[in-house]
């Protein structure tokens, strides 16, 4: 599926997952934060994929990725078994209890770039080694806009790698634990702050169901803008897996998408990505990213808009 005008690329991970929570049980469902990324951001732009999968990677998941526009020319079919993990969630779908996790290929994953990947505007580095992550940053060097996600394994086991991985990209994503881990700081705001000065000019800090937290730095003030989203409200969740890389998803392709790229446009993004995750978490693994459209999509933005919007009166 080559496309010699790939916009979007993602480098992450594939998977197969057992997924367990109070609304039923999965096996071998298609996950990974590569797989949930280009599935949430194909409602804005095409994305392209860089990951390893195993020989034992079903046909029926190529489908999936083949019939929702994902760009998978950077797939790399490895010997061995794919990447699978296996998670059980708590009551509360925040706390979760890892039954197991079997590396198999990825355990020696490097991103090889398609050519026609390299001269993509917008680029995005998900959960991987920050030696990967900076593998990645020196292959495709003429991206317009880089942002990542990271996670305390390698806040704690890699901080040196990970600051230099920091000094070159334009926005991280990442929820207020790792936030607090990164910084030492459990104030979002001040936490952002500390972050800007590590080189993200964008910084989002997702507090699940609580919402999304966006700064922008201001190069020649110093100083930052603020914009806060809630988290959509929803009657029934079943999955929250790949909530995060969802909401990556979506932020990253309405910005690919976009004619032009403004403080407002950040702003709608993180409204796109929360969207986005929203929908996520109503199904199982994929399923429900894969039983949309557009206009569902746009309805729930609306609907968002609607939830926000307030007009302030003298009284």
């Amino acid at each position: 599926m080559e496309n010699q005008n790939t916009n979007l690329v993602v480098v992450g991970s594939a998977a197969l997952d057992d997924i367990e929570t109070i609304a039923g049980k999965v096996e071998n469902e298609l996950g990974g934060s590569a797989i949930y990324f280009a599935l949430s951001a194909r409602f804005f732009a095409t994305a392209g994929i860089v990951g390893v999968v195993g020989e034992d990677f079903p046909s029926s998941a190529i489908a999936i990725l083949d019939e929702n526009r994902v760009n998978r020319d950077g797939l790399e079919v490895a010997k061995g078994k794919t990447f699978r993990w296996s998670g059980k969630y708590h009551e509360n779908f925040n706390d979760r209890t890892s039954i197991f996790t079997h590396l198999n290929v990825f355990k020696s994953f490097r991103p090889k770039i398609p050519d026609h990947y390299r001269n993509a505007r917008f680029l995005f580095l998900g959960n991987i080694d920050p030696g990967l992550q900076l593998h990645v940053l020196n292959e495709a060097s003429n991206s317009q806009f880089v942002a990542m996600d990271t996670m305390n394994f390698w806040i704690d086991g890699k901080p040196e790698m990970l600051r230099k991985v920091l000094q070159r990209v334009d926005g991280l994503l990442i929820n207020d634990s790792e936030a607090k881990a990164l910084t030492g700081d459990s104030n979002i705001v001040t936490a952002s702050k500390k972050i800007h000065k590590m080189g993200p000019k964008i910084v989002i800090i997702k507090q699940g169901k609580y919402g999304a937290f966006l700064s922008q730095k201001n190069s020649e003030t110093e100083k930052s803008k603020f914009f806060y989203a809630p988290a959509f409200p929803l009657e029934k969740i079943a999955d929250p897996t790949g909530a995060g890389d969802s909401f990556a998803g979506g932020f990253m392709g309405f910005l690919a998408a976009a004619k032009k790229i403004t403080w407002e446009t950040y702003c709608q993004a993180v409204i796109a990505g929360s969207t986005i995750a929203s929908f996520n978490v109503q199904d199982f693994g994929v399923q429900r990213l894969t039983s949309i459209n557009k206009n569902a999509v746009s309805e729930r933005m609306k609907a968002f808009y609607n939830l926000t919007h307030f007009s302030l009166q003298d009284n």
